[in-house]
């Protein structure tokens, strides 16, 4: 379970900010795969690497008893200087996977299929080389729950399908938690959606309501 308390969140500017996420009180059951719908701006992603503990809320807290990811689509964790293969190493190594350090590094190397830029400093890298290798990394280990920014977007059409059958086949080990604007992928994916509007939360049982309530706030009126 994730819970979600009296959450608030805001990014402070000369202006003071408008809050992104306002009193948002939410459970995230075991076992369930959920995507987060909103317009662009409404605070997906925040609420995304809040629950990773990415960032972290103004008021409220985030109470979780079982292991999450950090968001897939996030590459800003990497330390450029690096190669490829020592990034993999270092976070491996975080995370407590000195037994099955090559194991892991095998797993990332074939699954980001990069060739021989895995031992580049990552600095040398293009956005869709570093999304690839942090996809990689975050399933080389057995978390509870995964997040997902985007992540099934990343690359071409074939490392898509990868992408997806990869959270496929983690569905029954682990869940998911998705931000995507791929209504398909979501519907394929997730069984539950939480809705963000106007900083507001909202649970919906079925992704496919969650999708039908998106389109009723946002889509204009039919003629």
């Amino acid at each position: 379970m994730i819970s979600i308390r009296n959450l608030y969140k805001r990014y402070h500017n000369h202006h003071g900010g408008d809050w992104v996420l306002k009193n948002v009180n939410i459970d995230i059951p075991n076992g369930i795969s959920v995507g987060l719908i909103g317009r662009n701006g409404a605070g997906k992603s925040t609420l995304l690497r809040l629950i990773g503990g990415m960032d972290s809320p103004d008021r409220g807290e985030i109470i979780r008893d079982s292991s999450v990811s950090w968001p897939i689509g996030l590459t800003g964790g990497f330390q450029g200087s690096m190669t490829g293969r020592q990034n993999v190493k270092f976070v491996a190594r975080i995370h407590g996977g000195n037994k099955h350090l090559n194991e892991i590094i095998e797993s990332v190397e074939s699954f980001a299929e990069i060739g021989k830029a895995f031992d580049d400093p990552v600095k040398t890298y293009s956005s869709g080389m570093r999304a690839r290798l942090a996809f990689g990394l975050s399933l080389a280990f057995d978390f509870d729950v995964f997040l997902s920014d985007e992540a099934t977007s990343v690359g071409d059409q074939v490392f898509r399908r990868k992408a997806t059958k990869a959270f496929k086949d983690k569905v029954g080990q682990a869940s998911l938690i998705m931000v995507s604007h791929g209504e398909g992928i979501l519907k394929e994916l997730c069984q539950a959606g939480i809705l963000i509007d106007k900083g507001q939360v909202v649970w919906f049982d079925d992704i496919n309501d969650a999708l039908d309530e998106y389109h009723a706030k946002n889509d204009p009126p039919k003629r």
